[in-house]
């Protein structure tokens, strides 16, 4: 038995330039929603790559290299309220930074006109056991 090899004879495909009119009637056809790139392709005989070459040269809607980020409704919402939030809470801690500046500057100038350190005098406060010695206790007679 002899094998026989068949010969693949493969054709070369004449060379077809599109002009810009019908490359950009196929890309509008693909953003409406006419056709997808694969159908396209395949209509007129080209691969997948060069309509989406197409695509990118001639649409008015996507643009190489840009990348869209697509969120929820309510995570767009949530960050909004976030950020919101967030401004909110930064003004209050500047109101209330004001304020602590203020009483330090308060007790500064009643150091300086009752000769006193407040913020000493006032940091410890007396136990009760300490009174409780001092002080004789009126049932223990």
């Amino acid at each position: 038995m002899t094998q026989i090899k068949a010969k693949k004879t493969t054709y070369l495909r004449q060379p077809r330039v599109f002009s810009e009119a019908i490359r950009k009637a196929t890309v509008r056809d693909i953003e409406a929603g006419k056709c997808s790139v694969i159908q396209a392709s395949k209509e007129l005989g080209v691969s997948a790559q060069s309509v989406y070459r197409w695509i990118y040269r001639f649409s008015r809607h996507l643009i190489k290299n840009r990348v869209m980020v697509v969120e929820d409704k309510s995570e767009a919402y949530r960050s909004q309220d976030l950020e919101k939030r967030i401004k909110d809470l930064e003004a209050a801690l500047g109101r209330k930074q004001i304020e602590v500046e203020l009483l330090n500057q308060i007790i500064e100038l009643a150091n300086e006109e009752y000769k006193t350190d407040l913020k000493k005098n006032l940091s410890k406060d007396p136990s009760k056991d300490s009174d409780s010695k001092k002080r004789p206790n009126a049932n223990s007679k």
